[in-house]
């Protein structure tokens, strides 16, 4: 997932981590060049949905513009959500 707008410098990467945790959904959450936010995410579907209707609103600093999704496969690869 990329999320895209005022999302770096906001906190957004911790709140993501924190979100992801309390859902017990796994992977991890970086910083783009451009600006931009990045996020792998493994775990329940409904949670990851769960997820993904928070990351369009971000923490309260933030200002998300676009949120563009990929799915895949399940494979199982983490066992914790980390920041990169």
């Amino acid at each position: 997932m990329r999320i895209e707008g005022l999302v770096q410098g906001v906190f957004y990467r911790y709140s993501t981590q924190k979100k992801a945790q309390e859902l017990d959904v796994r992977g991890w959450v970086r910083n783009v060049w451009d600006g931009s936010v990045e996020c792998l995410l493994e775990g329940d579907q409904e949670k990851i949905e769960t997820l993904i209707t928070w990351c369009r609103k971000g923490p309260a600093g933030a200002r998300v513009e676009k949120v563009t999704t990929e799915w895949e496969e399940y494979k199982g690869d983490f066992e914790g959500f980390s920041i990169k």
